[in-house]
């Protein structure tokens, strides 16, 4: 008898705890990552995957998400998409569709975004990339967001700041004709120059192709070009070589940069040669004060080196997406009903506190959020220099 009720004794208990690890499962929330580990921009993933590590620790360490008379665990499911434009779309159908996510972080490439976003909103999934800024993310998608002002913004930023802190009547542009983000920033900046000093005060509009590393047939043109500024809308990996070689043939009036400037690699990659220049982005981390020097502090302190923009608005993402799921005051167990009533709340968020700024969202996917430029300092800081809203 005392052998049987040992025997029972045991089935009770791993009934038991078969039945926890089910309850703790149904009480787990799964956040999808569609990041570039690999490829091109392997910083961007790596820094995406950072913050949120530090976002999902904190949460589950402080006990979880309370929704309604629930509370939930954070699991994270990180998916490589190479920095391909042809691996985001089947990154965000394993996502979507094999570990059924409730919703997608990312990508953050508007070249990956934009066909992942398309995925997303077919599967009526909800996705925010944090860093795309490239209309067609969003456009006529109702499932994604993104936690980033847009190029139609960002574009007369950068033409009005040289304006007025250069005195630039005549302006260059370099950028890569076979990637959307710099395509489409390099026309928005192009339109708004050219509103303000005149048709052809864009003297120089250069093309490359993705992976080119000369550029000295275009920045030779540049440099004959009499323009007193040049614009580089480039990811922090190409932006080094371009800017070496424009000093290499004589370039020495101001270059300025764009959001994907932002990363923590451009400085180590560029070095004193980018030192002095600006670039538009999305918040600055020297100086930084309040909440967004928290962050700041915890991930240097737990990763190394100080996050980037990418980082700060991943973080923000999924701030965003934490907000949207508390505010449906209650999850049903349905997946297809809970993504859409998440979708619905993203869309009515107003006044979102992020590290990044302030953000609302007017029934659409696209906050309304100010900008920021920053200076790159003696020191190889991202330097606050001055803000621009909406």
């Amino acid at each position: 008898m005392r052998k049987v009720s040992v025997v029972l004794a045991v089935v009770l208990l791993m009934g038991l705890v078969s039945f926890q690890a089910s309850q703790s499962w149904a009480q787990t929330i799964k956040v999808g990552f569609n990041i570039p580990l690999t490829g091109d921009l392997p910083k961007v993933g790596e820094s995406s995957k950072y913050a949120a590590e530090i976002y999902k620790d904190e949460v589950n360490k402080a006990g979880g998400l309370k929704i309604g008379d629930k509370t939930y665990k954070l699991e994270f499911v990180y998916e490589d998409n190479e920095s391909k434009a042809e691996s985001a779309t089947p990154a965000a159908l394993k996502l979507i569709t094999q570990d059924q996510v409730l919703a997608m972080i990312g990508p953050q490439a508007s070249k990956q975004a934009i066909p992942a976003g398309e995925v997303a909103n077919a599967n009526k999934t909800p996705m925010i990339s944090p860093w795309s800024t490239n209309p067609k993310t969003t456009e006529g998608r109702p499932y994604v967001f993104r936690a980033c002002f847009l190029d139609p913004f960002q574009g007369p930023v950068a033409a009005n700041f040289v304006t007025q802190e250069f005195g630039a009547k005549k302006a260059a542009v370099l950028y890569d004709i076979a990637s959307d983000y710099p395509k489409g920033l390099a026309e928005y900046f192009k339109e708004a120059f050219e509103k303000l000093h005149g048709a052809g005060s864009v003297v120089a509009f250069e093309t490359f192709t993705t992976k080119d590393k000369d550029f000295s047939a275009q920045l030779t043109k540049i440099v004959n070009s009499g323009a007193d500024l040049l614009f580089v809308p480039q990811y922090y990996d190409e932006v080094p070589l371009i800017v070496k070689q424009a000093k290499e043939l004589g370039w020495k009036k101001p270059i300025m940069g764009s959001d994907s400037w932002g990363s923590a690699e451009l400085m180590k990659l560029c070095g004193d040669a980018c030192k002095g220049y600006f670039f538009s982005t999305h918040y600055a981390a020297a100086g930084a004060k309040g909440a967004t020097k928290e962050f700041i502090d915890k991930f240097n302190a737990k990763y190394g080196y100080v996050p980037d923009d990418v980082a700060a608005l991943t973080w923000d993402a999924i701030g965003l997406l934490v907000k949207a799921v508390q505010n449906t005051g209650k999850l049903s167990g349905d997946l297809a009903k809970d993504r859409e009533a998440v979708k619905d709340q993203l869309a009515k968020v107003k006044d979102f506190e992020g590290i990044t700024g302030k953000m609302t969202f007017a029934s659409h996917g696209d906050p309304v959020k100010c900008a920021v430029v920053v200076k790159i300092n003696d020191k190889g800081e991202f330097e606050f220099y001055k803000s621009a809203c909406p």
